[in-house]
């Protein structure tokens, strides 16, 4: 009997103390960066645009209580070390936009403008919480969203909202083409307007913040395309990211983290960037922030 007791007794400091040290690290977890390193394939990719880098960090959440700035400035420092062709960011730049969100928009952009001002061409698009909606029933704060997309113009960062721009290396006419899409819970997400002006068979790369607008894609035109807004999960079971607290809070189906394989039309890849920031509770467990580098290579170059 006093053995058994003993067994329980141990048992349970047992299950306190591995609570407690994974409560610790779940505060500890945010503040190291995982850098993931991509090689994917696009169609008719210009020679010039061949083993060029795309890099993509995503959702800073700027406003939460403890929020992950300093990770979301590592990020931007590291982005600007490897010198990619092109840098983008895939919303979610602030948490919860309130009457004064001129401290948050202030920091949010501080931290990106290196990009810039380093030379590296920088690109975003806007997320539910840039909107101020924590639900998709939440009214979108479209006002508080335009100031933040007016800040980032002004430092030089363009949001591509349901359009397509050229991107061009220096003293290169060969373009390959950036498709974003507008938020998809503010309903600001038109894909076929963003695919308009982008010629067939073009190579293109496409942006969103809600992996569920990859859907709307037809089939063979977002060879490579990149979201956030899941946050990985934020607390997940080691090495099975599709198991988070995520599978068990959202009816849809969620692609928390990495490539969302079997998701999407034919001839469309999606990637989904665990992100920087949080949401509710400053803590990430098993699930690190996430700075995400794509080398770029051709059918042809095989």
């Amino acid at each position: 009997m006093k053995k058994t007791s003993q067994i329980f007794k141990y048992t349970a400091f047992g299950i306190v103390g591995t609570i407690a040290l994974l409560t610790i690290w779940s505060f500890i977890e945010p503040r190291i960066l995982n850098i993931e390193n991509e090689t994917v394939t696009i169609d008719n990719l210009p020679a010039s645009w061949r083993g060029k880098q795309v890099a993509q960090i995503s959702d800073f959440q700027i406003g939460l209580w403890g929020d992950n700035r300093s990770t979301a400035s590592r990020s931007v420092a590291q982005i600007i070390e490897a010198k990619p062709a092109v840098a983008l960011i895939s919303g979610d730049f602030l948490y919860h936009p309130g009457k004064n969100i001129k401290p948050e928009i202030t920091t949010a952009v501080d931290i990106v403008r290196p990009l810039v001002e380093a030379g590296i061409p920088t690109y975003a698009v806007l997320g539910n919480h840039d909107y101020g909606m924590s639900s998709k029933k939440a009214q979108p704060k479209t006002e508080e969203a335009e100031r933040l997309e007016k800040a980032l113009a002004t430092a030089g960062i363009k949001v591509v909202d349901n359009e397509a721009v050229q991107l061009q290396l220096p003293n290169n006419n060969e373009p390959l083409y950036l498709v974003g899409v507008g938020s998809q819970w503010a309903s600001r997400n038109n894909v076929e307007e963003a695919l308009k002006n982008v010629p067939d068979n073009s190579p293109r790369i496409a942006i969103m913040h809600n992996p569920d607008t990859f859907e709307q894609f037809p089939a063979n035109t977002a060879p490579l395309s990149v979201a956030g807004h899941t946050h990985g999960g934020q607390v997940r079971v080691p090495g099975m990211p599709q198991w988070s607290w995520l599978k068990f809070t959202q009816k849809d189906k969620v692609y928390a983290d990495g490539w969302a394989k079997g998701y999407g039309e034919s001839g469309n890849q999606l990637y989904v960037n665990p992100g920087i920031g949080m949401s509710i509770a400053p803590i990430r467990l098993f699930c690190p922030p996430e700075l995400t580098f794509f080398t770029l290579q051709s059918e042809e170059a095989n």
